[in-house]
């Protein structure tokens, strides 16, 4: 996968909290270039590319898995459906087979909050993936596209899923910093039989 924030934040909170790394940054090699994880507190900070979105011909299974229109229609790795309310995106339900049509990574819906400056879900059938929590990735997308319509660089954004997640994100230069607080899920011992 050329882009994934579970693993690299999962993997720089390793590093940090069970192995004892000492140091404030930690720099990943990836298919997307360098990334970096920077703790600051019981927060961390990525520091993904910026992956600005194009406008994209609104598919009709889109439409139809919403059963809605969205106002804007874009694409880099997903497909973003922008949503003239933040309640259609928080109630959204849809139709997982009609997205699973669409040649995408995943599909990103997204409103203005009044609490966030937006909110977003990002549903990835084609991935086995019916709706993620979280998706590190899809702020890199939504950032660009959010900073252009609202005219500024600094967010509190809010992905909406049954668990959810808050974050910050900063667009800075080609670059979208993204942070958050890592929560300690399970601890466990793999073997490995030869």
């Amino acid at each position: 996968m050329g882009l994934c924030g579970h693993a690299t934040l999962a993997a720089a909170y390793v590093l940090f909290e069970e192995l004892g790394y000492q140091g404030e940054v930690i720099r990943f090699s990836t298919k997307s270039g360098t990334l970096s994880v920077v703790r600051n507190g019981d927060s961390h900070r990525m520091d993904f590319p910026a992956q600005q979105p194009l406008p994209f011909e609104l598919p009709m299974q889109l439409v139809e898995a919403f059963a809605t229109t969205p106002e804007d229609c874009l694409k880099f790795a997903d497909i973003i459906a922008v949503f003239p309310s933040e309640e259609m995106v928080r109630s959204a339900d849809p139709d997982m087979a009609l997205l699973a049509e669409l040649d995408c990574r995943g599909i990103i819906i997204t409103a203005e909050s009044a609490e966030y400056d937006f909110i977003a879900r990002w549903f990835g059938p084609r991935t086995g993936i019916t709706e993620d929590p979280v998706t590190g990735s899809a702020f890199t997308q939504l950032v660009p596209y959010w900073a252009n319509r609202l005219g500024k660089t600094e967010f509190r954004a809010k992905q909406v899923s049954q668990r959810g997640g808050e974050v910050t994100c900063e667009l800075v230069g080609d670059r979208v910093l993204i942070s958050g607080k890592v929560v300690l899920f399970m601890r466990g011992i793999i073997e490995i039989n030869v």
